[in-house]
């Protein structure tokens, strides 16, 4: 499915289901800006679009497999850009997935090319039809505004993660739940996907010498140090439920190891306690002649040794802490 929309800056208004034979003409105007969106399209229809702006055929092969990071490649006319938005769903089997985006952003366009359906893309589509909201401050505003829209989509899923992190700490004094050592893994691999999904997304955005790396308007740079920060704050909130989660699992870690080390303690008393038992009961009932064997106080004084050899024991070892 090919999309387009033009902001006509004669006109100040938008027009959507461009030919695409009328392209080079719109943009003979500088001040126009053209969106062309790409979604799950077929080999052909990309061919049609790289011959159409002359894009380099490394872009479009990156275009036709994911990438697993972000990315900016510089090619003149126009950069190529990478990115990454996420999908969670924390009942699935893979509790998060990176969608890909690409764009072409060039001098008064951008081409933006995905396989998956996106939240924010099908909004600025209901936004685009209409109004020159996102299209007429040029194809570097635009671009702010796609990757705002799929960064501020990662907040409500730290959100999300946040919770979680404060529910397994209260479930791990918890002796009787089970299962929290997946919930502790799956919760690393995803912060882990998301930091290594965010970081090269960065990277992009960050200034070199106080330098973009790639165009942008003075009066759109204030939009871009927002979003940067948004950036920072996404890479911290990440490093800082890692350290949590590490925390909270060598906590639980321990907690089962005391309990652990708790009934070893008792069942080794236990074992203590009977091992004279058994040895007193083991003397007096060997097959040999024993002292006092026929009178019938033997047996009551043997029972009276036991039971004083036992609550002996236990207050010894009570005295010592050590029940």
């Amino acid at each position: 499915m090919i999309k387009t929309y033009l902001y006509d800056d004669e006109t100040k208004e938008m027009v959507t289901n461009l030919d695409l034979g009328d392209v080079h003409e719109k943009l003979r105007n500088p001040d126009n800006l053209l969106w062309i969106d790409l979604y799950d399209v077929h080999g052909q229809e990309l061919a049609q679009i790289a011959k159409l702006f002359d894009f380099h055929p490394l872009a479009i092969e990156d275009c036709l497999h994911d990438s697993p990071r972000a990315k900016m490649d510089d090619y003149e006319d126009y950069k190529f850009f990478v990115f990454h938005a996420l999908r969670y769903n924390e009942e699935s089997d893979d509790e998060i997935t990176t969608l890909e985006l690409n764009a072409f952003v060039g001098s008064n366009y951008v081409v933006t090319i995905h396989k998956h359906k996106m939240g924010w893309l099908r909004k600025m589509d209901a936004v685009c039809s209409r109004y020159p909201k996102f299209m007429n401050r040029g194809a570097d505003f635009l671009l702010y505004a796609l990757i705002d829209g799929i960064t501020d989509e990662y907040f409500p899923i730290l959100d999300r993660i946040d919770m979680r992190i404060d529910e397994l700490e209260d479930e791990i004094y918890n002796k009787e739940v089970r299962g929290v050592t997946e919930e502790f893994l799956a919760l690393k691999r995803t912060i882990i996907l998301i930091r290594r999904v965010i970081l090269p997304q960065r990277r992009i955005f960050l200034t070199v010498n106080g330098k973009w790396k790639f165009d942008i308007r003075e009066e759109n740079v204030p939009f871009y140090i927002d979003l940067l920060d948004h950036l920072e704050r996404i890479v911290d909130s990440a490093e800082t439920f890692r350290d949590l989660v590490n925390s909270a699992l060598d906590t639980y870690y321990s907690i089962t190891n005391a309990t652990s080390s708790e009934k070893l303690n008792v069942l080794t008393l236990i074992s203590t306690i009977m091992l004279p038992l058994t040895f007193v009961t083991g003397f007096f009932g060997m097959n040999v002649p024993i002292p006092y064997q026929n009178s019938h106080w033997a047996t009551a004084v043997i029972i009276v040794m036991l039971i004083v050899l036992t609550w002996g024991m236990w207050k010894y070892f009570k005295n010592k802490q050590l029940l």
